[in-house]
């Protein structure tokens, strides 16, 4: 399929435009058409170390906490992480900065021309993916940093051979494409391994045989959390401990979740990369991602904004809600602006937070894969729930309505954050 391509003198959301008709489906997932394209553009061999994640949950917490320590360090790190929350620009970043338009607007073109040249289509999603490969080739980053965007063996993300394969843990998602099992999953996440690299495994779970039998036919070193290396909370609130064969570092609690912040120093110490405890602090301390239990004033009320979309999620999304229930007393309710797409577990996600939750503000999602608000009441049949017709006046609703014992959390899916950051962005 061959639509008039937009020129070098449009505009970025006439190019993304563009990239959503190119090809005949969203998701289309295989190597195949990609890599003659990546080849054609210089990409599938960068001159700088690689880093690449996948995981059902965690991923962009850990790709940005992997990054704000590298460039703590001085690197010139290039972080690729999807989807974004409020603009397209924060899915590529070039030392902490969001690429900016007239940038994309040149690898489009040139990714545009690539593929044309092979007789190629490209989804939306292997489009802007290889864009941010061509922005981070001509910038000459030291280290690029990638976040998988869907499985591992067969996502665009993998057709450049990383120097260290992150997993952050296995769930089940994305059922429809992966598998639906923990092992088949994990199957495709082992993907990204390839042979003679260190590869981290974080999942606070059993190792899947998958990723075992992937490193050892690969002859990778794998390294598992609680088994190769070790973290804790230090309990004062202010501090972690790291320990591995040979290190031991005491750390600062971050904004990010710490089950992550300790994988991404679990893969920089074995990426051969010097960096320094210094650094590694400044990093963490630093490292920040809208929408991953993200807590703001909004109107001097408190509000969570968390990215979860399935159980696995939803389950660490709890733990951080409790814990932070447990240390302000004065919140005792919670009151949730939540919306979900159709096709993620709802009935598991509501089961999950039914007990923590006592009032339901629902609404269906302006996007094509949005649960219409028939879905919703049926997901939280029982509940309280109120109704309405989109996520921005649920939230309004919320924010009037709040008590002082109450707090919001707004969760459900990435596009019911980016709801309510464009109603902040009208309210200014």
């Amino acid at each position: 399929m061959n639509p008039a391509a937009p020129s070098a003198t449009d505009d970025l959301q006439t190019w993304l435009n563009y990239w959503g008709h190119v090809h005949v489906t969203g998701i289309d997932l295989g190597l195949d058409r990609v890599i003659p394209v990546a080849e054609r553009l210089g990409v599938t061999a960068p001159a700088a170390k690689v880093l690449t994640v996948a995981g059902t949950n965690g991923k962009g917490s850990t790709t940005t906490a992997l990054a704000a320590i590298l460039n703590a360090q001085g690197y010139k790190v290039g972080l690729y992480q999807s989807p974004h929350i409020y603009q397209f620009n924060e899915r590529i970043t070039l030392a902490g900065q969001p690429a900016d338009d007239q940038m994309l607007i040149k690898a489009f073109v040139l990714v545009d021309q690539a593929r044309r040249d092979c007789g190629l289509s490209l989804s939306f999603f292997e489009a802007t993916t290889l864009a941010a490969f061509v922005i981070f080739k001509q910038m000459r980053c030291d280290v690029w940093v990638l976040e998988v965007g869907l499985g591992g063996r067969l996502d665009v993300v993998n057709v450049i051979a990383p120097d260290v394969a992150v997993i952050t843990n296995i769930g089940l998602d994305h059922t429809e494409w992966l598998g639906d099992s923990i092992e088949q999953i994990a199957y495709q996440k082992a993907g990204i391994i390839r042979p003679g690299i260190p590869v981290i495994f974080g999942g606070l779970q059993a190792l899947p045989q998958a990723i075992q039998e992937k490193a050892d036919g690969c002859q990778a070193r794998l390294y598992v959390v609680n088994r190769d290396y070790f973290y804790a909370d230090a309990g004062d609130g202010l501090s972690w401990n790291f320990a591995s064969p040979g290190t031991t570092m005491r750390l600062p609690l971050g904004a990010l979740a710490l089950e992550n912040i300790s994988t991404a120093v679990a893969a920089i110490l074995v990426s051969g990369l010097m960096v320094s405890r210094q650094a590694m602090v400044q990093g963490i301390q630093a490292a920040r991602l809208q929408g991953r239990f993200e807590i703001c004033k909004i109107a001097d009320k408190t509000v969570v904004l968390d990215a979860g979309h399935n159980p696995h999620g939803v389950e660490f999304l709890l733990k951080q809600l409790r814990k932070l229930l447990e240390y302000n007393k004065q919140y005792t309710e919670v009151v949730a602006v939540f919306s979900m797409l159709a096709d993620k577990d709802m009935k598991t996600v509501v089961k999950l937070l039914k007990n923590t939750v006592l009032m339901w503000k629902i609404a269906p999602l302006a996007v094509p894969r949005a649960a219409s608000l028939a879905q919703l009441q049926s997901a939280l049949q029982g509940e309280t729930v109120q109704p309405f017709q989109n996520v921005q006046a649920a939230f309004q609703s919320a924010l009037e309505e709040l008590k002082n014992n109450q707090l919001i959390l707004v969760c459900g899916s990435f596009h019911t954050l980016e709801a309510v950051w464009e109603y902040l962005e009208e309210c200014q």
